[in-house]
Order: structure tokens, then sequence, then C-alpha cells
């Protein structure tokens, strides 16, 4: 194990220096979007001259693409560039959803909660407690990489313990475990309309919720923070050894008698939010199931997760503010509402591209046609349906080093991948929770990462001769252990055939329609 370990301290610098490299050379990923758009375009006006043409395997369509390149396709690029834009589907939904988050962390509920829940554990589950915090605080966008990692670094040299092993730990959960959570978050709505975006290729009418991957991701949790754990205790610390920086422990506040007040106020609203929702879904005729069938698939439950995460957020937020104090009036919940999407101002700019190259996309049919070329190539190879999903996840793994932004890498894959495996008889919510596996996974040790140079101020702040391979170094472990579990995970899940939500099966009907 030693001799492991000291391998995987040992990363070569000319791998990293080419991760670096090869991560410098890209565009900004509205720019990317751009050109991604453009290239489109030209390779639509390629495969019509080509006369490229395929039979659906599911209708017997012939299916030949359409060029852009021409006085048809730039009238419709500019007459409906706004509509690609504004009915882009993860629009909406992240913006929605960003309303009711934006209210929790303006009052202060979801930094008080973190505190909470991290100064009550006891010693001995001190790691299990910070990586299950990282996992869960995810659902709260990019809180706990500014929160819940530093503050998990003091909270291990309070205890005596190695300070960059309790930001290892906490990185772990909050990024290695992206995709893993007992909540739906913003990333969930996002990923399901990327994804549904990419399976209307194949089938216009279909529908993807956004607690599509629910059960998995719930399941992933547990093991996520079992393998995070056990890296830290067992390879990650004992590498470290006994602290001997300059830094002196701190002393870490304990929650104030308003903050209690306003998180046992914040506990009452949630419970009645909670009833209120088991009213409407657990009996049969509960007024949030479906009016014809009487059942939850297709019902306005969940085709309303987005209205649910905002109502809810907004409802504990505004509970835990009054009960705090830290909410006086209306004025503080617009204003916590304000600021979460003022922080988005990239994130429209990115959208906005990105919309149209999906709809570029979709316009020229090469998507349909690459998706039919690959699901016979991939028939042809003989790969099995588990060997094909682990393949799958390791390219998303290694992508992901070089693109960081998880949402931009899937509006690039989505509508190859989606369109091709459901031509081959799997689901959309199928691909995208092999997908999320594989991007999950390499988060930790891509610089690529948005928040990968604040990991590294951090670790600098214990290690002064810390830097980019320090970090890589120790996150290597996690990443290999939440690979192989993972990826393990998703074939026992495939093996069994559970449902990966509800509603979310793992393959289709024959067609490739549901």
């Amino acid at each position: 194990m030693k001799t492991l370990l000291e391998r995987l301290r040992r990363v070569p610098n000319a791998l990293l220096g080419f991760v670096e490299r090869a991560g410098n050379v890209l565009p900004h990923p509205a720019t990317l979007f751009a050109l991604l758009a453009l290239g489109v375009v030209v390779a639509s006006a390629i495969a019509a001259q080509l006369g490229l043409e395929v039979t659906h395997p599911g209708t017997g369509e012939t299916i030949r693409p359409v060029s852009l390149l021409s006085l048809e396709g730039l009238h419709r690029m500019l007459t409906e560039m706004v509509t690609n834009f504004t009915s882009f589907a993860p629009l909406g939904t992240v913006l929605v959803a960003m309303l009711g988050i934006g209210v929790m962390e303006g009052s202060g509920l979801i930094g008080s909660g973190l505190r909470l829940l991290v100064l009550s554990a006891p010693p001995r589950l001190l790691t299990f407690v910070i990586v299950f915090a990282g996992v869960l605080s995810n659902a709260a966008s990019e809180i706990g990489y500014v929160l819940l990692v530093p503050l998990a670094g003091m909270i291990f040299l309070a205890a005596g313990r190695h300070p960059i092993a309790g930001l290892a730990a906490a990185f772990a959960g909050v990024s290695g475990g992206y995709s893993a959570n007992l909540l739906l978050g913003t990333v969930d709505p996002l990923l399901a309309g990327l994804t549904q975006e990419a399976a209307r290729i194949v089938d216009p009418a279909y529908a993807v919720n956004p607690a599509c991957n629910y059960y998995f991701l719930v399941a992933s949790t547990f093991l996520i923070t079992g393998a995070g754990t056990w890296v830290t205790e067992k390879l990650v610390e004992p590498r470290l050894g006994p602290y001997e920086g300059d830094i002196r422990p701190e002393a870490l506040e304990k929650l104030t008698a308003a903050e209690r007040r306003g998180l046992r106020w914040a506990l009452v609203a949630a419970g009645v939010f909670g009833v209120l929702l088991l009213l409407g879904t657990v009996p049969a005729n509960g007024f949030l199931r479906n009016p014809e069938t009487g059942g939850l698939l297709h019902s306005p439950f969940l085709s309303g997760i987005v209205a649910f995460i905002f109502l809810g957020g907004s409802v504990v937020g505004i509970a835990y503010g009054v009960g705090a104090g830290t909410i006086q009036s209306d004025a503080d919940v617009a204003k916590g509402m304000g600021s979460s999407i003022s922080s988005l101002g990239g994130y429209m700019v990115l959208v906005f591209f990105a919309a149209q190259f999906v709809a570029y996309f979709n316009w020229s049919r090469i998507g349909l046609i690459v998706a039919v070329e690959g699901a016979e190539a991939l028939k042809a190879s003989g790969m099995g349906g588990v060997a094909l999903m682990v393949s799958f996840v390791v390219l998303s793994a290694f992508l992901n080093l070089f693109m960081g932004s998880a949402s931009a890498k899937w509006a690039v894959m989505a509508p190859v991948f989606v369109p091709m495996l459901m031509l081959l008889g799997y689901t959309p919510e199928l691909t995208q929770a092999a997908y999320r596996v594989g991007d999950s996974t390499s988060n930790i040790i891509a610089p690529m990462m948005s928040y990968f140079a604040l990991i590294v101020a951090f670790f600098e702040r214990y290690d002064k001769s810390s830097g980019i391979g320090t970090v890589v170094a120790t996150m290597l472990p996690y990443t290999v252990a939440f690979l192989v579990v993972w990826s393990v995970l998703l074939m026992a899940w495939m093996v069994l055939d559970l449902p990966l939500g509800p509603g979310a099966v793992l393959h289709l009907p024959s067609g490739g329609h549901r």
C-alpha cells in the first residue's frame, strides 16, 4: 500500500503540465460554443453536399442532413435566435431554482445548518460528517467550496488532526461527490433539461424529469461518503503525517441563540411543507398526483420539482431569517433572490451560445445521423450494456480534465451520446447517470475546474510549499476510489435492473421510444 501511495504522490510533472497547457489553450466556454455552432453550420453544408443519409432503425425514415449554410438556414438562425435562448430548457429551471436557494443562502440558513452539522459530530465520526456535509452542500451550488472546505480545515486543526486532510475530505465530498445527494439541487434540472433536449432528437415527445436519477443518487451518497471517509483515514491522512505548520487552531464559533432559534423555525416550516407534499402525493387521490391515472409518473409533483425547490427553499429560508432576525422585511427576501440571480451572469452568457449550438445541431440532423451510425458501430463491436456504460463513465471522467463545467460538457456530449444509446435501447436517464458518475469523480484532480485555484490557495494556507501537484497528488486516491466504487454501483444497478428514479427505467421499449 505504501508503494501505491508513493506512486500516487509522484504524479508525473509532464502529465500535469500537459493537462494545464491543454486547459489553457481552450477558449472561454461561451466562445467555445460559438465556435461549435459555427462548426455545425459548416459541417451541415458539407454533409448535405456529400449526400449522407441513414435509415432510422425505429421508424424506417430516411434521415438526410439539412444544410444551414443557405438562405433558408440564415433566415432561421436570425429569426429564431431569441426563442432558441428563451426556450432552452435548462435556463428557466436553473433561474427558478436559484431564487429559492438564494433565500436560503441570503438568510444564513445554509451556513448555520452546515456549522451545526459539523460541530455536532462525535470525534470518531468527524471525517464521515465532513464528507457527508460536503456531498449535501452541492445541492446549494458553490456554498460548499467557499464555506465548508475552509471550515473543515479549521475543524481538523482544532481536533489535533492535519488540516489538509480536512480540506481534502470536504473537497472530495463537495466536488468528487457532486452528483450524489439526498436532495435535489440546481444541477438536477440543469442536466435533465439538456438530456431532454438531446432525447428529442430521436423522440420529440420525450420528457426527462429532474428527479430521474434520484434513487441512484441517494444510494451514491452513502457509498461516496463511506469511500471518502476510508480514503481520508487510511490513505491521505497517514501520508500527510502530523501537522507541523505555523497555523494554530482557531476557536470554532458555536451557533448563537438567534441562529438556533432560526433553525427551529426553519425546521417547523420544513415540516409543514413536507406534510403538504405528503398529503398531495401519498393518498391515492392526492392533489399532486396525475389527475388522469392517479399515479406519480408524469404527475404535477414530478413535473413541478423545480417549483418545489423554489417554494421549499423560500419557505424555510424566510422562516429561518425571521427567527434569526436576518430577514426584517420583504426587501431582504428580494435581496437574497437578486443576489443569487446576479451570480448567474456568466452562466446566462454561456447558455445563450449553448442554446444556439444545440438548436443548430438539432436542425442539421447531424446528431441523429451520428447517433444511428454510432449505434450501428457499437452494435457491431459486440460490447455489452455494462461494459458500454462503464466505458462511457471513463470517457466522461477523462474529458472532465479538460473542460470543467458539467453543463458545458453535457451540452456537447448529450446530443451525440443520448440519441446513440437510445437507439441501442438505453434510456436517456441511464446515460445521464453514467455521465454524472464520470464527471464527478475527476473534478477533484481537474485544474480546469473553476474552484480548483481556490482549493490550491486553501492548501497553501497550511503548507506554503504546496501547489497544483500537491492538490492533485492528495486528491488522486479519492478519484481512483470513487471511480471504482461508483462504477461498480452502476454495474450492479444495471444487472439488477433497478429504477434510477421515479418513473426512470433503464431500458426503452423496442424502437427507442417511450
